[in-house]
């Protein structure tokens, strides 16, 4: 039982606080011993409000929320205040919804987070008997193997490194931008960017991790590539799926069956790409050739992880660091308050100017897209580089407009948060249009 009478302060009856992205959990792993308030009486989880196991089914299946995870927070928040207990299919969760509580579980956590467990990915793991990474491991383990990964990628100056292959790739989205603008009916409009967004970052971090590129901004997309990508996408969203279901169901529903395939397809491939880069660097040591490389170079020449545990490892950096680690801290209703954001539904660039008119002040806890603490987003740099590189130089030659017409498109809940529909924009080179 999880006592919470260390939030009560921030938590009170009636308290009503604000809450991007997906949700992420989080429990602190050695919290600091509660003070007894003055009516002598803990609250514990079970004092907490939430809907019931029943109300959330009709939340999600009948209300519609399935894929819209990140809106059941609002209504949630709007309906419990800014802590409230749900409970799931395996999970028992306390959500937090403000700022305040989400820095307060975050600045609690010590060295070795305590984690919820993603049973359906470990029984994978098992199954195959690969190497427990990062998603799977707890405790020391976590921290040995997070402990390596983070100097060549969080570090400003080693993910700087990383610079000329982004450029390169950026290169490419663009020569590919112009390819299929010029292709559409209107020789303008990109369909479905988020797509090519999608591939785009793909090829970026996937040519850091495998130091070679993959070819998802080719003409023809190489076989495995696309293999690895319908994989990605696959496994992610039934990860929601096989979860809810007990283990007798596997050799009923097609639902294990095929997240266990989405997985033996990653696998494969990434562990094919890597096989081809040891040979290329044995073969180089073997002829005394300086072997030059990025972060693969750098985790198999450290020692400090075993050949699973890079497999493993490499694999779910690709899968763009789906964290899911008990406390339930939902970022999305936290960034949409209109306590901590005026106009929180609208696009409003300028609300990020630090200075200025423009400028908006808010907690620091209330967007926080790629964490904080010992469990921040391994690939934050190297995310933010890729963001930084692909916006300046399409700004830099075209003015993007959206689609005349174009519907509001909503986000969805896979995982991740992505777009319910195609995003269609007009790209119109500066040169001509100005």
């Amino acid at each position: 039982m999880v006592a919470l009478s260390w939030l009560r302060s921030l938590a009170g009856p009636g308290a009503r606080s604000g809450f991007h992205r997906r949700c992420s959990s989080a429990r602190p792993s050695h919290p600091d011993p509660p003070t007894a308030p003055a009516t002598g009486k803990y609250k514990t989880i079970d004092d907490l409000p939430g809907p019931s196991f029943a109300t959330t089914l009709h939340w999600l299946l009948v209300k519609g929320y399935a894929d819209k995870n990140h809106a059941l927070q609002i209504e949630h928040q709007r309906l419990y205040g800014p802590i409230w207990r749900s409970r799931f299919g395996p999970f028992d969760l306390v959500n937090v919804a403000s700022p305040e509580l989400i820095a307060q579980v975050i600045r609690q956590e010590g060295r070795y987070p305590i984690r919820i467990e993603l049973p359906h990915w470990k029984e994978y793991l098992d199954l195959r008997g690969q190497a427990y990474g990062l998603h799977v491991n707890t405790g020391p383990e976590w921290y040995r193997i997070r402990s390596v990964l983070n100097p060549k990628m969080l570090k400003v100056r080693a993910a700087s490194s990383y610079a000329p292959i982004i450029h390169r790739v950026v290169a490419d989205l663009l020569h590919r931008v112009e390819l299929l603008r010029l292709r559409s009916q209107d020789q303008v409009t990109l369909s479905d960017v988020s797509a090519e967004l999608y591939k785009f970052g793909f090829e970026g971090i996937s040519s850091i991790l495998f130091e070679t590129r993959l070819g998802c901004l080719k003409e023809e997309i190489p076989k495995d590539t696309l293999r690895f990508i319908s994989a990605t996408s696959e496994m992610l969203m039934l990860s929601d799926v096989v979860i809810l279901f007990p283990r007798w169901s596997r050799g009923v529903l097609p639902f294990w069956r095929r997240f266990t395939q989405a997985w033996d397809n990653l696998f494969d491939v990434a562990t094919s790409l890597i096989d081809r880069r040891i040979a290329e660097l044995e073969s180089q040591a073997h002829h005394n050739e300086p072997t030059e490389g990025m972060y693969l170079t750098y985790l198999l020449s450290s020692g400090k992880l075993s050949r699973a545990e890079i497999y493993i490892t490499i694999t779910e950096l690709l899968l763009g660091g789906v964290d899911t680690t008990q406390f339930h801290l939902c970022h999305y209703a936290s960034s949409h308050s209109e306590g901590e954001f005026a106009n929180a539904q609208q696009f409003v660039p300028e609300r990020w100017m630090r200075d200025g008119p423009g400028g908006y002040q808010h907690h620091p806890y209330s967007f926080i897209p790629f964490g904080v603490g010992v469990r921040a987003c391994v690939g934050k740099r190297v995310a933010e580089l890729e963001m930084y590189f692909a916006l300046t130089r399409l700004m830099q030659h075209y003015e993007v407009q959206p689609e005349d017409g174009a519907p509001v498109v909503e986000p969805k809940t896979r995982t991740l948060l992505v777009p319910a529909k195609p995003i269609n924009l007009r790209f119109l080179p500066r040169q001509e249009h100005e």
